[in-house]
């Protein structure tokens, strides 16, 4: 366990993809079955424990240290497993044994929840600080220390000087510790064969595309298609040695979401593989991203969650068609057998995303800028931009330059006032990070301000270290980790905040709810009277509701 917690340590603290790489590789390379599978797959986010939840760790801590001190130092140091660590007192006598992941993963997956707590609590007496740390990382499965899955995994295949590919094709058919795979990567063994019908295939991604990227691109050699705002994911469907059919969803990075969505899951009666977007049709007609959260992270999926917000399928490329492999095609090919496959396997719950004609960057520009107008029809408000498609470009893994860009529409932007700040997580613990601001709207006694929505990232170290002494300078109340600041017409501190999209809603007191709200720019040289009124918003959302359009042009005298 100690190698491990050196290991999360050090991980979390390295910034480099580089050296964190490095390390994880060291690390398998020198760690013995089964530790290092167990920690691949705490990495992966392959370990779930039926019991081990963040509500029956803070039970053990607030036995055994005062509830109020735990409740102060977590919103100071901003991190549950963090505080635990430091904060936990050592009995007189502890224990002689240091236990290893395996031992901590197979009583996490055999104890019973009576028996949890107590068996918790004698690992974090025989751990030191970085220890504990890294158990409770482990056993409530959000590691936090800068690694994704597929970073992992790649660490792992160069153990072998193996294709990460490789193993993201096999991976749906391993279970945690990985020996097998292992084996393989240490030249002891033969590649683990999947027998799985349904696999995920590492999906590929695109680059956002700037303005001086245009002039170097022929707009003859590339397809443009809509970039539709719901969920990205691939349909994998197969018949397995028993003769079941197998269907499963997975997201863009190979988690399974398929009891998530069973209306959808028993439409796809096809054999093979489909990359699309998730999306919410409702009479005909594709729903805001707002509607499609409705159907996201259920614990259980009912017959009138699934009546009121139907699942969809949009789909944009063919990878497997039956049992031929079509990613190394050229993308105008895979198309067309897109095409056919889609005319074959005809539902209500699957269609084909339409292509967008162009023939110059202007005139996909004005596409862009009024899809309804360029085919996208009752379906517009959906449409988050553009993507553009290299006519010859295979089907890579990961994010490959220059084969597909992304050129995602403008966001909205208000000016807004900030109203109150909270310390961050993490690194940011130290700081007040996150910010609710606010806009100007008619009260009893003249205009006020009401919160419109929360942000915390969009700005640099260097303006956090700012914005993080003007609150401390500047705070009126204090409500523990929260501070209110000096927000009035002719003090306080105007931020610029750019956001995806608006909609009602009667759970915030302004009546609106933006999406991905982020600080583009602080308004040092504004004053706060000067900031949005809420009436602006208001008519955001009646234009959204209307068909975007040409909302940034209906727009632009509405702000100050």
């Amino acid at each position: 366990m100690n190698r491990f917690a050196e290991l999360l340590d050090r991980l979390a603290y390295e910034p480099g993809r580089n050296n964190k790489l490095r390390l994880m590789t060291d690390y398998f390379r020198s760690t013995p079955d089964p530790e290092r599978g167990y920690a691949l797959a705490a990495l992966t986010g392959g370990l779930t424990f039926q019991y081990a939840k963040p509500n029956m760790i803070r039970g053990l801590i607030t036995e055994r240290a005062d509830p109020v001190l735990f409740a102060l130092s977590r919103d100071f140091v901003g991190d549950t497993s963090e505080t635990i660590a430091l904060m936990w007192p050592l009995p007189d006598a502890r224990p002689n044994f240091i236990p290893s992941i395996s031992d901590v993963v197979t009583s996490l997956h055999t104890l019973g929840k009576a028996q949890l707590p107590a068996q918790i609590a004698r690992w974090l007496d025989a751990l030191d600080e970085t220890g504990r740390w890294a158990l409770l990382k482990l056993v409530m499965g959000a590691l936090r220390v800068g690694v994704s899955a597929r970073l992992a995994k790649t660490a792992a295949a160069a153990l072998g000087d193996k294709d990460v590919t490789e193993i993201e094709l096999m991976w749906s058919g391993l279970e945690a510790p990985y020996e097998n795979l292992f084996a393989w990567l240490d030249g002891r063994g033969e590649k683990p064969e999947s027998s799985d019908p349904a696999p995920f295939r590492p999906a590929m991604l695109s680059q956002a595309i700037e303005d001086s990227d245009f002039e170097k691109l022929d707009p003859a050699e590339f397809l443009a298609e809509w970039k539709w705002d719901g969920i990205r994911v691939q349909a994998s469907a197969g018949v397995n040695e028993r003769g079941d059919r197998i269907v499963r969803m997975y997201s863009r990075t190979g988690e399974d979401i398929s009891k998530g969505f069973p209306d959808l899951i028993e439409s796809l009666n096809f054999n093979g593989s489909l990359d699309g977007e998730l999306l919410i049709l409702r009479d005909g007609r594709v729903q805001s991203f707002n509607v499609l959260q409705q159907r996201l992270n259920r614990k259980a999926v009912t017959p009138k969650l699934t009546t009121e917000y139907p699942a969809h399928l949009r789909v944009y490329d063919l990878l497997v068609d039956g049992s031929e492999d079509l990613r190394d095609l050229p993308f105008e090919q895979r198309r067309k057998r897109l095409q056919a496959f889609i005319a074959r396997h005809a539902h209500p719950r699957l269609d084909l995303s339409p292509l967008v004609p162009f023939s110059s960057w202007d005139e996909l520009a004005a596409a862009r800028a009024d899809p309804a107008s360029a085919g996208a029809g009752d379906d517009a408000n959906a449409v988050e931009g553009v993507m553009i498609k290299r006519r010859d470009a295979p089907y890579v893994p990961g994010r490959p330059k220059g084969l597909w860009w992304k050129w995602k529409r403008d966001p909205f932007t208000v000016d807004a006032v900030l109203m109150y700040a909270q310390r961050g997580s993490g690194k940011r613990s130290s700081y007040y990070s996150d910010y609710t601001f606010g806009v100007w709207t008619p009260g009893e006694g003249g205009d006020m301000l009401v919160p419109v929505g929360k942000a915390y990232f969009g700005f640099t170290d260097e303006e956090l270290i700012k914005i993080d002494r003007y609150v401390r300078n500047n705070t009126i109340e204090r409500f523990g980790p929260v501070r209110s600041v000096k927000a009035g017409p002719d003090e306080g501190l105007v931020l610029e905040v750019a956001f995806e999209g608006l909609q009602r809603s009667t759970r915030h007191k302004s009546g609106i709810a933006m999406r991905f709200p982020r600080i583009s720019r602080l308004r040092w040289d504004k004053p706060p009277r000067e900031a949005d009124r809420l009436e602006t918003l208001e008519k955001m959302v009646e234009t959204i509701e209307r068909g975007r359009g040409q909302l940034q042009g209906d727009l632009q005298g509405a702000t100050p």
